[in-house]
């Protein structure tokens, strides 16, 4: 398959889009936990050179810059049935709300499964574009995001500042 990726920088720091043939498969915060080895996303291309990889920069850029709500690009995220069915979950959730781990356990049919969906949303290889900065605790805290808390808080801020700075995030 044809792997390769480019960085752009962003507000939040450089962010690494990775695509495998016809879909983005990555995108990856600097110290992101879980982050592939860079030997995995294939050799850097400028993103004039490759139309996806333009194509999901400029998307991205839009979305931090306040001019995009939602993404329309193709998508192949690696994972296990769970993983997949969450991350569907969390790209269903609208921009500027949130959701609970436990909100998208039940989504699923078990409460009990929010650990398991707390490891499905950190395994997310597509961070922004899949939501997962939406996904709080039970309580509506700030939990892990893959790409830091303070990413997670900005993120949240963009798209919605009010709810952030009250502390009302649901």
């Amino acid at each position: 398959m044809n792997t390769r990726h480019t960085v752009t920088d962003t507000d939040l720091g450089p962010i690494t889009i990775v695509a495998t043939g016809d879909a983005i498969t990555g995108l990856y915060f600097d110290r992101h936990a879980r982050r592939p080895r860079q030997e995995a996303f294939g050799p850097r291309v400028p993103m004039i050179s490759d139309s996806l990889l333009g194509q999901a920069c400029q998307q991205l850029l839009e979305y931090l810059a306040g001019q995009r709500t939602t993404f329309d690009l193709p998508l192949d995220a690696a994972g296990n049935d769970l993983q997949r069915s969450v991350w569907k979950i969390v790209s269903d959730i609208p921009y500027g709300q949130t959701i609970t781990y436990g909100e998208i356990a039940e989504r699923l049919g078990d409460r009990a499964l929010a650990q398991k969906v707390g490891q499905a949303v950190g395994a997310n290889p597509l961070c922004v574009v899949v939501p997962c900065h939406r996904v709080l605790g039970a309580t509506g805290a700030l939990t892990g995001y893959a790409g830091g808390l303070t990413r997670k808080r900005a993120l949240l801020e963009l798209e919605e500042p009010a709810a952030v700075s009250t502390g009302r995030l649901f």
